[in-house]
Formats: structure tokens, sequence, C-alpha cells
């Protein structure tokens, strides 16, 4: 079965930045796309940012210009650079793949100054 363990959140003040990565059990090759998903606090989960295997990359509006997502297929990971961090994008964020597996545990970012 197919593990997906996110890390490298953390708290920063507005401004900062971070870089999220997600470690994937198998190879990355296996999936055609795989996404970074957030979800506050009484809000659903959404879509933020995705690649797919030939390495083309989309972003939900909300992060466009701010968030990068990138891909080492040799690590298996793939990462979620995020800078210019604002409180709206305190969430919990995950990461998985197309077709979906199992979530992982997800990795709590805290923006507040």
């Amino acid at each position: 079965q197919v593990q997906l363990v996110e890390s490298g959140g953390g708290s920063v003040q507005p401004g900062g930045s971070l870089r999220l990565s997600c470690a994937v059990s198998t190879t990355i090759f296996s999936f055609n796309t795989i996404r970074w998903y957030r979800q506050a606090p009484g809000n659903q989960r959404e879509s933020v940012a995705e690649i797919t295997r030939g390495g083309r990359t989309s972003y939900a509006d909300s992060v466009k210009g701010r968030f990068t997502i990138s891909r080492d297929n040799a690590k298996n990971t793939v990462y979620l650079q995020m800078n210019s961090l604002k409180p709206d994008d305190t969430a919990v964020y995950y990461c998985n793949t197309d077709p979906p597996v199992r979530w992982g545990q997800g990795s709590q970012v805290t923006v507040s100054s």
C-alpha cells in the first residue's frame, strides 16, 4: 500500500517561507499527477498545486506566484515551496496522487504575527 509522508510545516510570520516535502513510498512515476492540498479549520480540503509526470504545473489562484511545486523523481518526493506566506495560508497541508491513495497525516502550517 502506498504511503505518503508530509513534512516541513511550522509556524512563521507573515511574509515568511516554508518548504514542504511529500515522500511517496513508491516510484512517483507511477502517477500521472501529484497534488498538494490544504484544509483550514471549518473548511473543506482544497487543491492548491499540482504537477504532472511531465513536469507541468498548475496552481490555485490564491497561491499563484507565491507557491512552487516541484518533484525529485530519484527521491520519490514532491515539494511545495511557499513564499510570501499570509495568515490565510494557515492550514494542514496534504499531498496525494492521481488516482488517490490513503491520505497521510499532513503537515501543519501556521502563519501568524
